[in-house]
């Protein structure tokens, strides 16, 4: 219900929720992806990971199968290779987003309490996903944000906006209204026991 409300405000082409993988907190990211709804996005970050062309490329079969975007994490070569939608920049990597300007369908960055909305206005990003919105056991999450504070940094950003931190089916529409949403943990619910694909 809440992905159907974000859907309704958020420009073409963006997905109304995004499912960030997490090596320790959903170590098998197929079983989530694989339950999620058609039109979401994938941000698959690998963090280094020995595997991650594998890994990638299974998740690229799968979002393909269930018409999914797929962005994987500051690692644009990564994109390129295996021909995902986008990349997911951390705000510490604004120019690299600079410099891969116009070579993806989609590009985001994380934002965080604090940083000047200003700052979006010069970079090729399509949204932003702002944490911490809820509580979250992410160890960078810091305070929650709560609803309202996130509310108003989401009309102060020249791009849509996303919530990222504790957001989960039971707090979704609190946050639907004003801006996308995006979840570790709290798209487990998607989750599909089955055989990881080869």
């Amino acid at each position: 219900m809440a992905a159907r409300v974000a859907a309704r405000h958020l420009p073409e082409g963006l997905p109304p929720a995004f499912f960030l993988t997490d090596p320790a907190r959903t170590p098998h990211p197929e079983r989530v992806v694989a339950g999620l709804p058609a039109g979401w996005g994938v941000i698959y970050r690998h963090f280094g990971a020995a595997d991650r062309e594998a890994v990638a490329r299974r998740l690229l079969k799968l979002c393909r199968q269930r018409k999914l975007l797929l962005l994987i994490g500051a690692d644009a070569e990564l994109a390129v290779k295996i021909g995902a939608d986008g990349v997911h920049w951390p705000g510490r990597m604004a120019g690299a987003a600079r410099r891969w300007r116009g070579r993806f369908k989609i590009q985001t960055m994380s934002g965080h309490f604090g940083d000047n909305p200003g700052q979006f206005r010069t970079l090729p990003v399509n949204a932003v996903l702002y944490s911490a919105v809820f509580a979250s056991r992410s160890a960078s999450a810091g305070t929650a944000l709560g609803a309202q504070r996130f509310r108003r940094i989401a009309r102060s950003l020249p791009c849509p906006a996303y919530a990222l931190g504790g957001v989960n089916p039971d707090n979704g529409l609190s946050i639907a209204g004003f801006g996308g949403l995006a979840a570790i943990d709290g798209w487990r619910c998607f989750e599909v026991q089955q055989t990881d694909p080869e």
